[in-house]
């Protein structure tokens, strides 16, 4: 029998990049889901067995009435004082945004740089992308705000990113908190922070929280129409 420790099923579980067919097109996907709220898909993922698929609270918009869903761009950066080949890693990972990326920036807990700003976002929309996930710092928020440019972040500071971090890699599965996110995965985002769909499920969980929030019009009325909480509830309502 080997000693040898035997990682390699996880490694083809955590590593692995599987791009599936999404069965509808992304762009259709996105303005559904962006019509949503995260609670009643947050709901329909625990109703399908994964009760833990939202970002960390910490993560928040920019703006209240910030929305956005989209395909996950995900780029990962570590703290580091050197300076070499982190402009020219950014030209390149610029150029292959695409329409309906969403970027989700894990900065591996770093609390002084600002990882993304005014030009990254300017950038960014020229290529179509849809928002940003950043867990990490921005800056030049007023110029992000005048932009329209929907965006979650952690903090805000003056600090750039040049000799404060550097990234290390991008199209990779990263982590934000404890949550895995692949490339290709579905982000909804709102006020009430971000969530992941599986790319596997997005269009089945999109359908299903349409049909709940249905049923939550439907339960309001009967709030409103002052029925007895239990007759609510042996009608299938719920709080």
């Amino acid at each position: 029998m080997s000693h040898k420790m035997n990682t390699d099923k996880l490694k083809e579980i955590r590593d692995n990049v599987e791009i599936v067919d999404l069965g509808m097109p992304l762009e259709e996907l996105c303005a559904r889901f962006e019509k949503l709220y995260t609670g009643a898909v947050n709901d329909v993922l625990r109703e399908m067995l994964l009760p833990n698929q939202g970002l960390p609270p910490g993560i928040m918009p920019l703006r209240d009435e910030m929305v956005v869903c989209g395909e996950a761009f995900t780029v990962k950066a570590v703290k580091d004082p050197t300076m070499g080949g982190e402009l020219e890693i950014r030209v390149k990972l610029l150029d292959e945004l695409r329409p309906g990326h969403l970027v989700v920036w894990n900065a591996n807990g770093d609390d002084h740089a600002s990882h993304w700003g005014g030009v990254m976002t300017r950038a960014a929309i020229s290529r179509g992308c849809r928002g940003a996930i950043i867990d990490g710092g921005i800056r030049d928020t007023k110029d992000i705000l005048e932009q329209g440019f929907p965006i979650w972040y952690r903090y805000r500071t003056s600090n750039g990113a040049l000799s404060h971090t550097k990234i290390v890699a991008y199209q990779v599965p990263v982590f934000v908190g404890d949550i895995i996110i692949r490339p290709g995965d579905i982000i909804l985002a709102d006020i009430d922070g971000a969530v992941l769909i599986p790319r596997k499920i997005a269009v089945a969980v999109l359908k299903r929280a349409e049909q709940i929030e249905q049923n939550e019009d439907e339960i309001k009325e009967w709030v409103e129409a002052g029925l007895p909480a239990q007759e609510i509830h042996d009608r299938g309502g719920y709080f």
